[in-house]
């Protein structure tokens, strides 16, 4: 039976701008990966209602699960939790179970509790809580789209507060193999190999270095038995010298 499927959708003109480097892609990957459940595309999209909207339905409608990071902070441009609510033609409000942990928060804090906080609590109807110990302020889940913050600590608390609610599939195994060969060399070979065993993702990552050209081969798979076998017979294709 194949994997669950997954997209991710990272929201902010700061991304796209270059002002902030995004890295909760490479966690989400490599999280998803141990959970056994594939992420196969990713988007960036602008801080615009409609462009999230429609990227929300799109990708919810392709894939079993969606993540998404950012947007969901007290200034007037997050507006990711507004937007979600629209691709689900969901009422969005002031949630009292949100409310009061944000409240109650802050009150620990010594902080004042204002409008532009409140605006956290601000949860789609139907959607369920996702936990955040860090901040306090929850992510939520509406259908099979989970919404949460794009700062990396709290994006990644939130990320394990999800996986262990999500059913998985198998691990992706992998085994990866330098060869210190061009990648026109090597493309003949590893055509076949990639045939002989086409249940098996064989990527090719060539690098240079030192005027030397070569290629790490990756072979990924379910199957430890399968990717054994495969680098058995890359191996005897590319002896190391």
């Amino acid at each position: 039976m194949a994997n669950p499927t997954a997209a991710m959708l990272v929201i902010g003109d700061e991304i796209l701008s270059g002002r902030t480097r995004d890295s909760n892609m490479h966690y989400l990957a490599q999280a998803l990966t141990k959970q056994g459940i594939d992420l196969c595309e990713a988007r960036m999209v602008s801080d615009d209602k409609q462009a999230i909207v429609g990227a929300v339905q799109a990708l919810s409608a392709s894939f079993d699960h969606v993540f998404t990071s950012g947007g969901i902070g007290p200034t007037h441009d997050d507006i990711t939790a507004d937007a979600v609510a629209a691709a689900f033609g969901a009422a969005i409000g002031v949630r009292q179970d949100a409310y009061e942990l944000l409240a109650a928060h802050y009150r620990r804090q010594g902080s004042e509790f204002n409008e532009a906080r409140q605006r956290m609590a601000r949860i789609p109807e139907g959607a369920t809580l996702i936990d955040n110990p860090v901040s306090i302020a929850p992510g939520f889940t509406l259908g099979n789209v989970h919404v949460m913050a794009g700062v990396p600590a709290v994006f990644e608390a939130m990320v394990a507060s999800v996986l262990p609610t999500l059913t998985g599939g198998a691990p992706l195994l992998s085994q990866s193999l330098r060869i210190q060969r061009g990648e026109g060399e090597i493309a003949g070979p590893l055509s076949a190999l990639a045939a002989e065993f086409s249940d098996l993702s064989i990527g090719s990552y060539p690098f240079q270095k030192d005027g030397v050209y070569g290629a790490n081969i990756v072979i990924r798979g379910a199957e430890g038995a399968r990717v054994d076998a495969a680098m058995t017979r890359l191996a005897a294709l590319f002896p190391q010298s």
